[in-house]
């Protein structure tokens, strides 16, 4: 067992559930602490940048308007896909069809991957063209906020590159495990989601 998955509390013991079982709560409950614990995290984000923008509505909506909005549309449909098969995988592995979990987890690390991508096209232009978090409150919530959500793209690649070794070596893969790296980057999904209403979308 490697230090991730100890730190995902993964048990080397734990196979395959009956694919009948109903009314779990899906992954470790370590996993769901920790994103109930970046949830409040975030929200405190939420509610101080909606404050501030409340204070000065104008400059924030102006400075709105310099963010690139068709990546941003992009990069939420490259999310939205890759949670798509995430779901679409989690439900083939507890069916028991690991080669077709396999697959599908497969293509949701590949279009996770491309968000980081994305993100750059979008950071250096915005970078280049003087915008940094010192330009002013509207920019510096969204350097913070969206480079905080960058790092937990970042981490949840590699759980999805751990449930992506336990579908393709494992015969009978740990349910828990996967249910557990499927938590995470609907979390991932969902902050993301909240981000672009607020950063990109909300007048």
């Amino acid at each position: 067992m490697t230090e991730v998955e100890a730190g995902l509390g993964i048990g080397a013991d734990e196979m395959t559930p009956n694919p009948q079982a109903r009314g779990h709560l899906p992954g470790e409950a370590s996993m769901w602490f920790f994103v109930i614990g970046d949830l409040f995290i975030f929200a405190a984000y939420f509610v101080s940048y909606t404050y501030f923008r409340g204070q000065d509505h104008a400059m924030f909506l102006a400075s709105q308007a310099k963010v690139n909005l068709n990546i941003g549309i992009v990069n939420t449909v490259v999310l939205l896909t890759s949670s798509l098969f995430v779901a679409l995988g989690t439900s083939a592995a507890r069916a028991g069809r690991t080669p077709e979990a396999h697959r599908l987890f497969c293509v949701a690390l590949a279009c996770g991957a491309a968000f980081p991508l994305f993100k750059m096209f979008e950071y250096i232009p915005e970078v280049t063209a003087g915008m940094t978090p010192g330009t002013n409150l509207f920019f510096m919530y969204y350097f913070v906020m969206t480079g905080m959500h960058l790092c937990h793209v970042f981490l949840g690649l590699v759980i999805l590159c751990f449930v992506v070794r336990e579908l393709r070596g494992a015969a009978e893969p740990r349910i828990s495990l996967v249910e557990t790296g499927a938590t995470y980057w609907h979390m991932v999904d969902v902050l993301w989601l909240i981000l672009f209403a607020l950063l990109y979308l909300m007048r």
